[in-house]
């Protein structure tokens, strides 16, 4: 969707920044907004430039920021050119700041609300699931959803996610979430059960071409 095409709405509000637009988009709702007073302090942008190549131009959008004057704004990129340099750069500064206190609390807000999706493994039982990434750099792979009790990720369910950038999320969210948040994880009385393959009754060993071979990566070591 085109920033300029919601230039009608965006006029009659006032409020709505770039970055309120952008997470209000059709497929954005796994992202939350990150403070202006975050994206303002220059250490947390350590590094960033390299992944955008109009850094200082995609980080004025983000931050609403207006040209000096007619003369500078001549020789700044149309917004249609800044715009997907912008969604990148806001996209790892995404990445860094729910990773803090603020991002942390804002994405279990979200969590808890199950914004985010359940897991799709049966056994789970509706476990609800952390959006991450494979990678840290941006477009190795899109993102992908981590389930807090099986502890494996799953492509999203709905087609409107499907072009997310995994390294929005990265690497280490899912993982911090659950340390900070341990309330998400199932209670010591539950059980971790696994489909059990059977041929007329009995069970197929595990060395089977047909066996669950790879059923004791979902087993819980015993404490």
């Amino acid at each position: 969707m085109d920033y300029d095409s919601q230039s009608s709405s965006i006029d009659s509000s006032d409020t709505l920044s770039w970055i309120g637009w952008f997470c209000s988009l059709k497929g954005n709702d796994f992202y939350t907004q990150v403070g202006e007073d975050f994206i303002e302090d220059g250490f947390n942008l350590t590094g960033l430039s390299v992944h955008a190549p109009l850094y200082k131009e995609a980080l004025e959008v983000i931050l609403d920021v207006e040209p000096e004057d007619d003369e500078m704004s001549n020789k700044i990129p149309d917004l249609s050119i800044l715009e997907p340099h912008a969604k990148m750069l806001y996209g790892m500064i995404h990445q860094r700041f729910i990773t803090t206190r603020a991002g942390l609390n804002q994405m279990y807000s979200k969590y808890k609300a199950g914004e985010f999706g359940y897991c799709p493994r049966y056994h789970c039982d509706r476990t609800k699931v952390l959006p991450c990434g494979q990678h840290d750099l941006p477009m190795q792979s899109t993102v992908r959803l981590y389930c807090p009790n099986c502890k494996d990720i799953y492509l999203p369910s709905n087609g409107k996610h499907s072009t997310i950038d995994g390294a929005h999320f990265g690497t280490t969210f899912p993982h911090l979430f659950v340390q900070t948040f341990p309330d998400i994880l199932p209670p010591p009385t539950f059980e971790q059960k696994n489909y059990v393959a059977k041929l007329f009754g009995f069970r197929v060993n595990e060395r089977s071409k047909s066996g669950p071979r790879m059923g004791w990566l979902r087993m819980t070591p015993p404490s």
